[in-house]
């Protein structure tokens, strides 16, 4: 009777696979977009090259010190390391053989010109939300703008069975959102607010990083509908993003439309002080370059979101720990360590310098429920993003050479409880959890590319 039972098992087992391998290699069909109209194309170049800017395409598809677009940034993700890959106009190596649909499949459905489909590190089920003349811009932009660049792919750091690709194909089937389907969703009636859901929720992808994934790895939400949506907590890079929501103290709730638009364009705003990598990536990349209407759009849209806990307090200030530290009070070795390394920028009460050093009083990285980004911090220290608008690119250095495990995590939990803060304390465990990840990140930087590497 036992065989019988296992054997029912292995049977069923089987056909379940065969049915989902099946599935995955059936072809996807997609709809053909129009092409660019003719004389059209020197007016969508323009628009492509904004565009593109605001995909923040930049960031993701240009290795340290490398040529724009050409692909090689290695992408942590939970099964491995992917790496970007070229999208430059080159014929051989990069897209430059792609047409407007190729391209369109790529973009918006996640299908490979060669039928197989990419990693969901490459956002289409944000992007399914692009319009067609969007799409048909950033085509020209990226066939005529940009530099085309001989670049090989390089290979991920995916360990077989993970690597294969064809499973990822009943991923695409089950999470990506058809760009038809979202086409004909009803608009926002205001119209500066339905620019900003277009820009967060489609172009500006923010839901890939500020968004929770469930175990399957796709977004628990990819619109304001979800409650999680924006919610924060992703690990991206070793960085967890915040929330930004409209939760005070741990979101954005206590920020105003300005501040927003001042933290995007600058990577600065009274309240945060500063932003780090990789959000600061995005302020270099993208953000900078929008027009203030757009910026503000996507402020605004934000501003609609409510906060994710009503109910929790959120930050209120408490004098205590300024008074305390003020008169040279270090009863604890946290508040020692503080007073030793952080008090000259920072200050005794956690206030920081608008626009310079970030406040810690109420800071949504310190008070994220995952110490990871603060951490790091921490650890390896951070540099503000320089722009036109604010060029200081002024640093925080990282004290991973001078203090050990213990100390930086009696470090961490006196910021993240003093002021009026309130979050969990944290371990030594955590410290050199990710101190071992910012080891395997320098080794990572330091291995050489292959030229003769392809597609894998």
């Amino acid at each position: 009777m036992r065989k019988k039972r296992l054997f029912i098992a292995a049977l069923v087992a089987a056909i379940l696979f065969l049915s989902a391998f099946a599935v995955a290699l059936l072809p996807t069909r997609t709809r053909a977009i129009a092409p660019v109209a003719q004389g059209q194309a020197a007016a969508l170049l323009e628009q492509g090259r904004y565009l593109a800017a605001a995909g923040d395409c930049t960031a993701c598809h240009t290795a340290q010190g490398g040529a724009p677009f050409a692909g090689g940034l290695p992408i942590a993700s939970p099964i491995g390391t992917i790496y970007s890959t070229n999208i430059t106009p080159d014929p051989d190596t990069g897209i430059g053989r792609y047409s407007l649909d190729q391209f369109d499949r790529a973009l918006r459905h996640g299908i490979r010109a060669d039928g197989g489909t990419l990693y969901p590190a490459m956002p289409y089920p944000s992007y399914a939300r692009i319009g067609d003349d969007d799409v048909r811009a950033l085509y020209v932009y990226f066939m005529q703008g940009v530099k085309p660049v001989e670049r090989h792919n390089q290979p991920t750091g995916i360990a077989w069975p993970l690597s294969l690709r064809w499973p990822l194909a009943l991923w695409r089937r089950m999470f990506a959102p058809s760009p038809d389907a979202l086409a004909g969703r009803p608009a926002l009636a205001d119209a500066r607010l339905a620019r900003g859901a277009y820009l967060v929720e489609g172009l500006g992808h923010c839901g890939s990083c500020h968004t929770p994934r469930a175990l399957t790895m796709q977004e628990e939400a990819l619109d304001a509908s979800g409650k999680t949506y924006l919610s924060g907590g992703q690990v991206i890079d070793g960085w967890t993003a915040i929330n930004l929501r409209g939760d005070v103290g741990s979101g954005l709730g206590g920020w105003s439309e300005q501040d927003i638009v001042d933290s995007l364009r600058t990577g600065r705003n009274p309240h945060a002080g500063t932003v780090g990598s990789p959000m600061g990536d995005v302020t270099v990349h993208s953000m900078q370059y929008l027009r203030a209407d757009d910026l503000h759009a996507i402020a605004a849209y934000l501003k609609t979101l409510p906060a994710q806990d009503p109910a929790h307090p959120g930050f209120r200030a408490d004098p205590s720990t300024a008074a305390a530290l003020a008169q040279g009070q270090d009863a604890t070795p946290g508040a020692a360590l503080y007073l030793d390394n952080c008090a000259g920028c920072h200050r005794s009460d956690g206030a920081g310098d608008t626009r310079t050093f970030p406040s810690i009083a109420g800071n949504p990285t310190v008070l994220a429920p995952a110490p990871t980004s603060l951490l790091r911090l921490i650890l390896d220290g951070s540099r503000m993003p320089a722009t036109p608008a604010a060029p200081s690119d002024l640093g925080m250095p990282g004290f991973a050479w001078r203090l050990d495990d213990a100390q930086v995590a009696q470090l961490a939990s006196f910021v993240r409880a003093g002021w009026g803060n309130r979050a969990d304390p944290v371990s030594a465990a955590q410290v050199r959890k990710v101190r071992a990840q910012l080891e395997r990140e320098r080794a990572e930087r330091a291995k050489p590319h292959d030229p003769t590497s392809t597609r894998d």
